[in-house]
């Protein structure tokens, strides 16, 4: 088998998306599995035709099974990266909730040992942020979105890093 892959699974969230898209296209082997609000978020940020090159594969949220998940347990893939990730996504990978395509990357690549890295889009108590019209706008995670990304700290095989040069540095370890 030849390089390993990495799988990169991106969530509804704008906050980051535009960074972490950056981050995967400096990346060799990169498949992307998009959830159904991710294919929206990248509409409306106008992102979607720079993750349409040729080089990477995309994934879409098709079926409920996600069959697609099935590469982990095939050794397709040296990490799972979930970036940005919704605090919607966050708080299911707490409860165990795998029920779209990304909760069930995340499950099944803790059941193949496959590490994840993940970013969430509420690490910090207040955050600037770009909105789709290009204008700043001020978020403040709830209370508990900042508690499942603490929770989801804990979780084996899991790093949840806080910002770019995290995610970066967690990449090199895998890639």
């Amino acid at each position: 088998m030849g390089q390993k892959r990495i799988a990169w699974a991106i969530t509804g969230a704008g906050h980051g998306l535009e960074e972490c898209i950056d981050v995967l296209l400096n990346h060799e082997h990169v498949d992307i599995f998009l959830s159904r609000a991710a294919e929206e978020v990248l509409g409306m940020y106008n992102m979607d035709a720079r993750i349409s090159v040729p080089k990477i594969r995309i994934y879409q949220e098709t079926k409920y099974s996600a069959p697609q998940v099935i590469q982990l347990f095939a050794g397709t893939y040296s990490v799972l990266v979930v970036a940005p990730a919704t605090s919607n996504s966050v708080a299911k990978f707490v409860a165990g909730i795998s029920d779209t395509l990304i909760t069930n990357l995340l499950a099944q690549a803790g059941k193949s040992r496959v590490p994840a890295v993940v970013y969430p889009t509420d690490v910090v108590p207040a955050v600037e942020s770009v909105g789709p019209k290009g204008k700043p706008i001020k978020v403040y995670p709830r209370p508990i979105d900042l508690e499942n990304t603490a929770k989801l700290k804990t979780f084996p095989g899991v790093t949840v890093v806080g910002d770019l040069k995290e995610l970066e540095a967690a990449l090199a370890q895998f890639a």
